[in-house]
């Protein structure tokens, strides 16, 4: 059994009497050199001291001191592990993986004889690599990053000294972009460019493997590399219109229009369409100022553009839109840094005659019919079975046609049925669906969706694309059976134009 233990020099000394034969007494001891397992139990045998002689003698006084004495204790001449108290030998929490005790030896009318234990602690596979840090892990990298240029560095750690290889788990969902060189360096490697404006994210698992054990134990960490903006891309004028060429997505400019009436000066900045010169940077993450200029051209000299916004202005009026009818301008946008990061877009600036008059409509209504049937498209006819066309009338241009004028369907068309339309008429609906006004005027229905006895009220506009101005007209239109007679002229009310018959060839297809 264990002797108890006495303080010495601030280490655990362990005595033993023995009052066993002695032959050489403490003589019969030398230096140990052993070795013992880490995370073995209590009690384990590290060594066994040599046996004495066979003469009797006086009792010896072993003690166990030192800095690692507590570790051990005095079983007989069994020198034992102790490791009570829930105290586990760990080689990895040692300050040393080696040992040391003194072992003094005491027997009266002489000196004590000290020697030395030295013990050894095997290690053994009890820990598992982790990475440093947490198992989720960031890393920042340029899109101007270098291919198969070192971009981050997964390193993991294993308490017990194993040799680690690193690999990049093919199923995560990035693995593509990334490789690893040299296995036991955990350095990623670039394997493909990257590009922020199509990915900001991606995501691959580095996993850390024992090489050098029988278990090979491993750890994974999940990498979230978050792609930084590089100054790569070009200023875009907007709003662009995007086109895939090649598996690229460009951004194609828009041609910005405006229009000045010959003879005056407008006074601010032009309107343009569809929206006011404007451009930015590419990269979408820098966001570099934008600087805009003129490039030189016959009529260039006219205008005046902002640097800062873009707003162009007139400086000299154009005396006339038959010797000029439109000017075209070429507009450069660059970055502030760097100017040799630009992009050009058209402006074309239309120049049109004084508009002294609106385009109009001969009549504020008219009546008309349609028979309902099978056919997709019918046209509306006049009381008196002509077909009803709608044109209005700008005394601005010759024979009245101006050639912008463009018709379109109001959404405020009522609908009634049969006799009761007071009580049963819709407010507001639209009727897009069943009729269509023609470019030449013409109102075109779907015949096949209408219920006879129906009744519509639709209200058409003309609109001069140019100047914006617009004027309306109102048709009262009656739904007929299939098969029924045309409505007699109703001399009291308006009636539409009259028009000889519509060739096939005007239908629509």
């Amino acid at each position: 059994m264990a002797a108890p233990s006495c303080p010495a020099l601030l280490a655990a000394c362990l005595a033993l009497l023995l009052a066993t034969a002695q032959g050489d007494g403490c003589g019969s001891f030398g230096n140990v050199f052993t070795e013992i397992a880490e995370n073995s139990a209590h009690g384990s045998l590290v060594a066994r001291l040599p046996a004495g002689g066979d003469a009797p003698g006086a009792p010896l006084q072993l003690c166990l001191i030192g800095h690692d004495a507590a570790w051990f204790y005095l079983d007989g001449r069994s020198l034992r592990l102790n490791a009570s108290n829930g105290r586990a030998l760990d080689r990895e929490e040692l300050e040393s993986p080696v040992l040391m005790v003194a072992l003094t030896c005491a027997e009266d009318g002489f000196s004590p004889v000290e020697y030395r234990i030295i013990v050894q602690v095997l290690n053994e596979n009890d820990n598992r690599p982790h990475f440093q840090g947490a198992s989720d892990l960031t890393h920042n990298v340029s899109e101007l990053a270098a291919v198969h240029s070192v971009v981050f560095s997964a390193q993991a750690e294993d308490a017990d000294g194993d040799t680690l290889m690193y690999v990049i788990d093919t199923a995560s969902p990035d693995a593509r972009f990334f490789r690893i060189d040299l296995p036991n360096s955990g350095k990623v490697v670039l394997a493909r460019a990257l590009d922020f404006e199509s990915r900001q994210q991606l995501e691959v698992v580095v996993t850390a493997v024992e090489m050098n054990t029988r278990e090979r134990f491993n750890a994974s960490a999940r990498v979230r590399v978050q792609v930084l903006d590089g100054d790569d891309q070009y200023p875009q004028f907007l709003p662009c219109a995007p086109r895939t060429h090649r598996g690229l997505t460009l951004c194609t400019s828009p041609v910005y229009t405006a229009n000045v009436t010959e003879g005056q000066l407008q006074t601010g900045p032009l309107s343009f369409s569809p929206g006011d010169v404007y451009a930015e940077d590419g990269d979408r993450g820098l966001r570099a100022a934008i600087t805009y200029s003129l490039l030189a051209g016959q009529e260039s000299s006219r205008f005046h553009i902002d640097n800062m916004t873009g707003a162009i202005t007139l400086l000299r009026a154009v005396e006339s839109s038959r010797r000029t009818p439109a000017i075209s301008l070429s507009i450069m946008a660059s970055q502030v840094n760097d100017v040799t990061k630009f992009a050009v877009a058209q402006a074309v600036v239309r120049v049109l005659a004084p508009n002294r008059h609106p385009p109009r409509f001969p009549r504020s209504s008219f009546r008309a019919f349609v028979p309902a049937g099978a056919r997709e498209a019918a046209l509306l006819l006049t009381y008196g079975g002509h077909v009803l066309a709608l044109r209005a009338r700008d005394p601005d241009f010759p024979q009245g046609v101006n050639p912008q004028v463009r018709y379109s369907l109001s959404s405020s068309t009522n609908h009634s049925h049969g006799q009761h339309r007071d009580q049963h008429q819709e407010q507001g609906q639209d009727h897009s669906q069943l009729f269509q006004v023609m470019p030449n005027g013409l109102v075109v229905a779907r015949a096949d969706l209408l219920q006879p006895a129906q009744r519509y009220r639709l209200q058409v506009l003309a609109r001069d694309e140019e100047s914006g101005e617009t004027s309306s007209t109102t048709v009262e239109l009656e739904v007929l059976w299939p098969g029924q007679a045309e409505p007699a002229l109703v001399p009291a009310g308006p009636c539409g134009q009259i028009l000889p018959d519509t060739p096939q060839s005007l239908l629509p297809q």
